[in-house]
């Protein structure tokens, strides 16, 4: 039987912390991505007037979207656990009578129900530059749904594994946000060079972007069945690592 009472009350203390940092956790990210608008939209979209039959402005909405997602759902998770670490609480919640999957459960739970909210906010206000049309709303959903779930748990995997504030930041400025922006969140790999668009394929970051992209516009540069694939693949991985960190106690019992 799963403790409904323990994961509601992690859910609803995480949560608690949002609206305590509403300016930074909903408003700073919603204003940046306006500014992507503004500079990509106005500076870019000038320049390049479609990609593929879709005007430049809703070709980068997907990949804005997703650069916010993934990002947000890794430092809400990241630093979800790795404050109770840094404060010794985290002694408290492996000594109640809490499991491993409901901790889990509580902390990525309340971090991807905010990379959610904050993406639909992002999608409305980008209905105020760009004239939106989604063609698969319910594909939509579910890769918003699975990415801010699987970034979320590997949020999780980092705050855990950081045993400081450097590092707890240097996965997501480093390496995630780099491999977003080569993702193909505000161009198509298929402009690419032939290499560059071979190496391209490592990145785990296009098969997200491009099924996002592909619910909204249809337009995918990989089929959107390998990209779901990929989304679930990563996920189970993440579970995997989640439950070996639990059954070893790595940077938790010591």
């Amino acid at each position: 039987m799963i403790n409904f009472h323990a994961v509601g009350s992690i859910y609803k203390f995480e949560m608690a912390r949002t609206f305590r940092t509403l300016l930074q956790s909903i408003v700073s990210p919603v204003i940046s991505t306006s500014l992507y608008f503004v500079v990509f939209g106005s500076a870019i979209g000038s320049r390049i007037p479609e990609i593929h039959g879709v005007s430049y402005g809703a070709f980068i909405v997907p990949g804005l979207i997703m650069l916010q997602v993934l990002t947000q759902s890794i430092a809400n998770a990241s630093f979800g656990i790795y404050f109770p670490k840094f404060t010794g609480t985290i002694y408290e919640l492996l000594s109640a009578p809490v499991s491993s999957f409901e901790a889990v459960l509580g902390y990525v739970g309340a971090a991807a129900t905010k990379s959610i909210v904050l993406g639909l906010i992002i999608l409305a206000t980008a209905g105020l530059f760009v004239p939106l049309k989604i063609a698969h709303p319910g594909w939509m959903l579910v890769f918003l749904v699975l990415t801010a779930i699987t970034f979320s748990l590997f949020g999780f995997i980092i705050g855990i594994w950081a045993d400081g504030f450097e590092k707890l930041q240097a996965i997501p400025l480093l390496v995630i946000t780099p491999l977003t922006f080569l993702g193909g969140s505000f161009y198509s790999i298929s402009m690419l060079p032939p290499l560059w668009r071979y190496v391209t394929y490592f990145n785990p970051v296009v098969y997200l972007i491009s099924g996002f992209r592909w619910a909204f516009t249809e337009v995918a540069d990989v089929s959107v069945y390998v990209s779901f694939g990929m989304t679930l693949g990563f996920l189970a991985l993440c579970m995997v690592v989640i439950w070996w960190i639990f059954k070893t106690g790595y940077r938790l019992k010591r």
